[in-house]
């Protein structure tokens, strides 16, 4: 702990309007860098999250005062008794709920939102911490979450096309050509491990198109080499690589 915020550990209205401001600080920072990549939750929702679950926190101490000195004498009359972890526990039920909706099945098999969900939920746990009065570990959750969501995106990319696994979503002319891309990728020594047909016939603008689940060789795991061959092919209108 650091001595010099002991002052400020005791609720007071000084210390509310700190730990408010520290929980708006942090949640700006995260909400900006989301804002920036145009992620479904952006700055907006990431304060007014993280100011809420703060006030919540507060509310809570408030009551917890307020029981303890000009409510006491109500309290021995009603034998009224306070749980001070209640109101933070339906805090982080309720943004459960709020993160659910941001998960969402996106096209071609993949799930979406699954980071800006954990993302808001590690936002309102550090925003509670600072709504208890618990400075030391909200600077560092909200630098490490801050790291992760924007530092670590890019480098989680290239460690995901480095490997030999690679999901292709290729869309053709004919069904039929699946054996010809099937051939081609073979003769690259990659295996198969799946094809999953999404369109076996054209509908609309709208081609016929399989996921192709792969594990490229050990000499040859270029992933770039790989969409460049089957791109290469007059069967072939487009390919691209799913990255979760």
């Amino acid at each position: 702990m650091i001595p010099a915020l002991d002052a400020y550990r005791d609720f007071s209205f000084l210390s509310a309007i700190i730990r408010l401001l520290l929980a708006l600080i942090c949640s700006t920072v995260i909400g900006y860098g989301r804002s920036s990549m145009q992620r479904t939750a952006g700055m907006r929702t990431y304060v007014l999250i993280s100011v809420g679950s703060c006030m919540a926190v507060l509310i809570t101490l408030f009551q917890f005062e307020m029981l303890q000195t000009a409510w006491a004498g109500t309290v021995d009359e009603v034998g009224q008794k306070s749980d001070a972890s209640r109101m933070a526990s339906q805090v982080v039920a309720g943004i459960g709920f709020l993160g659910a909706g941001l998960i969402i099945k996106a096209a071609h098999q993949q799930v979406s939102g699954l980071t800006t969900a954990t993302g808001l939920f590690a936002t309102v746990c550090l925003s509670m911490a600072a709504g208890a009065g618990f400075y030391e570990p909200v600077i560092l959750s909200a630098l490490i979450v801050v790291l992760v969501l924007n530092v670590m995106s890019p480098l989680e990319i290239t460690f995901k096309r480095s490997v030999r696994n690679i999901v292709l979503n290729v869309e053709f002319y004919d069904v039929k050509d699946i054996q010809r891309i099937s051939d081609t990728i073979r003769e690259q020594h990659a295996a198969i491990y799946d094809i999953d047909v999404e369109r076996s016939a054209q509908e609309g603008d709208k081609y016929p198109n399989a996921i192709f689940i792969l594990q490229l060789s050990k000499l040859n795991h270029s992933h770039s080499g790989m969409l460049s061959s089957i791109a290469e092919l007059s069967c072939v209108r487009s390919v691209q690589e799913l990255i979760s």
